[in-house]
């Protein structure tokens, strides 16, 4: 759990501290990049992680991952210009990946079926108490303190978690076919290439530049021409990065294409409800903040109580109504009255986190309980890498379709920024920009509805009926001994 809170604690905390950093080293036109560059790092390393900790086991690569990413918050402390903390930002996602991949991983690992649901809450929990602290607590130490220090706070957290694991976890001795395993560093290359490339392309196309610009297609041009040749290295490997059977499994791919859903629909409320809150609603920015807030409360308690839906209709038909539910929940948000109050979406947040509980957890924790110890961290990062590449895929889709409503409804603004610029935070924006800003929200979250409605559809006709989930041989230090049962009751079964 501390191990998590350092990348959870990152993807919050950093955001309130953007003016101060900016004061301190310029570069206020590249500054996003602090955000992209980690997004970036952290997506492309989780398949190579998910492989190196099938090979060589969790431990070393959860140290490993750690050291990497304190490495990387030290250096950002001691960054000059805007330049080197963007570079040492991506330092801390090649450690981040490590770190959100192992931890869910070895919470397969340690607990049997029937105990993950609470280890998996317990996680969720992790990432709602930084979405609630990490913002307060790089604002107060940006404010009184100096904001290296939202770096430097790392350090001791980390400190603690690196102890704690090398002193207390202890992995199994496994018996491997293989005594001499053999790691794919072409595959690893060619993966880090590739996807730094696309996902440069989709974080930066109709931003930095236009979509149909020379940049944006040379980008995704030559990223086409590196997955070509991702797939043509990784089948020829003895031990690929991203297997084969990753997607030939029905299950495996069933659950990767629902989360790469899901990361695509919670761009909605992350990215775009702030913006409404404050603008529509002329919320003040700690409200807005609360508004946004109120789904990780929901969230883990619900993923804490699926054990009790999915042990009675299976991990499958949980997840279905779960997202099911997320879908009608989505499709309200265009129905609130206008302009509204504050406790409408705030309650369709909480409907929201509550929904999506039922729908995420069942779906990893079923997934994983399908395969063995040698692929468990594979599939795995194959689900974190589907989810996160859904959310850098739904910033570039749903951006676009805000940006048409609002240029449609005012006559040529190209984006958020440009039409909320001008008037005081905590005060509504002028109707016509009130107003357009409401449509083009709306039209987001029904996006967001859509992509709910689609991983419902993949659940129902790729997914099977009862995941194949593995019995445990009584022998844990095997990994060839598990044999596969159909999910026909309590997961103890």
């Amino acid at each position: 759990m501390l191990a998590m809170a350092l990348a959870a604690l990152d993807t919050t905390i950093v955001s309130t501290a953007v003016p101060q950093i900016v004061g301190d080293l310029g570069g206020f036109s590249v500054f996003s990049w602090l955000f992209s560059g980690y997004l970036l790092a952290v997506t492309v390393s989780l398949p190579v992680y998910g492989k190196l900790s099938d090979t060589f086991g969790r431990k070393p690569v959860l140290v490993v991952g750690a050291a990497v990413f304190l490495l990387g918050s030290l250096l950002c402390a001691l960054a000059w210009n805007m330049w080197a903390l963007i570079a040492f930002r991506i330092v801390q996602g090649l450690g981040g990946g490590a770190l959100q991949g192992t931890v869910q991983t070895l919470a397969a690992d340690l607990y049997p079926l029937e105990q993950r649901p609470k280890i998996q809450a317990r996680l969720s929990t992790v990432w709602a108490v930084s979405a609630v602290t990490g913002p307060a607590v790089g604002g107060v130490l940006a404010t009184y303190a100096d904001w290296r220090w939202i770096f430097l706070v790392n350090l001791p957290i980390g400190a603690v978690a690196l102890w704690l694991i090398v002193r207390h976890l202890h992995e199994p001795v496994r018996r491997r076919a293989n005594s001499r395993p053999r790691v794919d560093w072409w595959g690893a290359l060619a993966i880090f290439a590739c996807g730094g490339v696309l996902l440069t392309a989709l974080v930066q196309g109709g931003v930095a530049w236009s979509w149909l610009s020379g940049p944006s297609l040379t980008l995704l041009g030559l990223g086409v021409a590196l997955a070509a040749l991702v797939v043509a290295i990784e089948r020829r490997a003895a031990e690929p990065i991203i297997p084969g059977w990753v997607w030939r499994r029905r299950t495996i791919a069933a659950v990767n294409l629902a989360l790469g859903a899901l990361g695509l629909l919670m761009v909605a409320p992350t990215v775009f409800l702030p913006t409404y809150a404050q603008s529509v609603l002329g919320l003040a920015p700690v409200a807005a903040g609360f508004v946004l807030s109120v789904w990780t409360l929901s969230w883990p308690v619900s993923a804490a109580l699926s054990q009790h839906v999915y042990r009675r209709i299976g991990f499958r038909a949980t997840a279905m109504l779960g997202i099911g539910m997320s879908s009608l929940i989505l499709l309200a948000f265009p129905f609130l009255p206008y302009p509204g109050s504050a406790w409408q979406p705030t309650l369709l947040m909480l409907l929201l986190g509550a929904a999506l509980g039922l729908f995420q957890l069942p779906l990893i924790v079923g997934v994983q309980s399908t395969v063995g110890w040698a692929e468990r961290g594979t599939t795995t990062a194959s689900v974190l890498f589907c989810r996160q590449t859904g959310q850098t895929l739904g910033a570039a889709l749903f951006g676009a379709v805000a940006n048409g409503v609002l240029a449609s409804r005012l006559g040529g603004a190209s984006d958020l920024d440009s039409v909320t610029r001008g008037y005081d935070t905590g005060t509504a924006a002028p109707e016509p920009v009130r107003g357009a800003i409401a449509d083009a929200v709306h039209a987001v979250y029904l996006g967001a509805s859509a992509a709910a409605a689609l991983a419902f559809l993949v659940l129902l006709f790729l997914a099977p009926r009862r995941f194949p989930v593995l019995t445990p041989a009584p022998d844990s230090g095997s990994d060839t001994e598990d044999t596969h049962t159909a999910e026909t009751g309590p997961p103890s079964r």
